[in-house]
């Protein structure tokens, strides 16, 4: 039977593995921590308010988007100041529009859930479809690093995929360092060495190694677009990504039914 000693000895050895155990899980889970960043608006433009925003990217100047739902999908040229749409195709009525990029003088389009990618050419009057390839997973959101297609599928991984014939060559998997779940990945940008892709149902904006997965960022933008002001019962969310080539990096965001494009700088939170 231990001696009244002993029990003491016991009882401080316990309590300083639990403080350094406390002081040690304290440790990781700042070292596991996720920078945080904010935002300040340096201006907004009129958006169509009737466009469930899918894709959005710049292209000489001007911002191209893919707009979904079915028998509403489209793909415009949208002059970026005002918000006046300068051409639109519209997709057929079975077909539900997703992501959007702009690849080889051609811009590519998804759609959800039909198996199906569309490659247009633009024209002095409009688009005109060049050819549609079949895909064999949800189309979210998809953009390029010069190379390759990236697309998302709605679920943690990044898909990359030949230009020329859309075979899938190689798959990244997004993770958190700090292990929470990840999913949803949704409308994408490619700038520098990053991924950038909101998250369905969130105001966030997670900037994605493109090499590792890793999460390196997040963007917080919640209060960008009140809650209060947007329309109910629509998935009214913030969706849409666009970064201009050569600018300082302001980023252009928008969301599905936004009345607003809004011109963002990254600051921290």
């Amino acid at each position: 039977m231990p001696t009244s000693r002993t029990r003491w000895e016991l009882v401080a050895l316990f309590l300083v593995i639990a403080v350094g155990g406390t002081y040690l899980a304290v440790w990781m889970k700042t070292g596991d921590a996720i920078p945080e960043f904010g935002y300040k608006v340096v201006d907004k433009f009129p958006h169509d308010e009737k466009a469930y925003t899918q894709g959005l990217l710049f292209h000489d100047g001007f911002l191209y988007e893919s707009t979904g739902l079915t028998g509403q999908s489209s793909l415009r040229k949208v002059e970026p100041e005002t918000g006046v749409v300068l051409k639109q195709f519209d997709l057929s009525d079975e077909l539900f529009g997703e992501g959007l990029t702009w690849f080889n003088d051609q811009f590519i389009q998804l759609t959800w859930q039909n198996d199906t990618g569309i490659v247009y050419k633009e024209t002095d009057d409009g688009f005109e479809e060049v050819k549609r390839f079949p895909v064999d997973h949800e189309g979210w959101g998809i953009t390029d690093d010069g190379n390759s297609l990236i697309v998302s599928d709605g679920t943690a991984n990044l898909r990359f995929l030949d230009p020329d014939s859309f075979e899938e060559t190689s798959r990244l998997y997004v993770r958190r360092k700090d292990r929470r779940v990840l999913g949803q990945l949704n409308e994408l940008e490619h700038f520098g060495s990053k991924i950038y892709a909101n998250i369905y149902n969130s105001d966030k904006i997670y900037r994605i190694d493109e090499n590792s997965g890793d999460v390196e960022a997040i963007i917080d933008l919640s209060g960008l677009w009140p809650f209060s002001d947007r329309p109910r019962g629509n998935n009214a969310v913030l969706n849409g990504i666009a970064i201009k080539p050569g600018s300082n990096g302001t980023m252009w965001v928008t969301g599905k039914l936004c009345p607003y494009v809004y011109e963002i700088e990254i600051v921290p939170k």
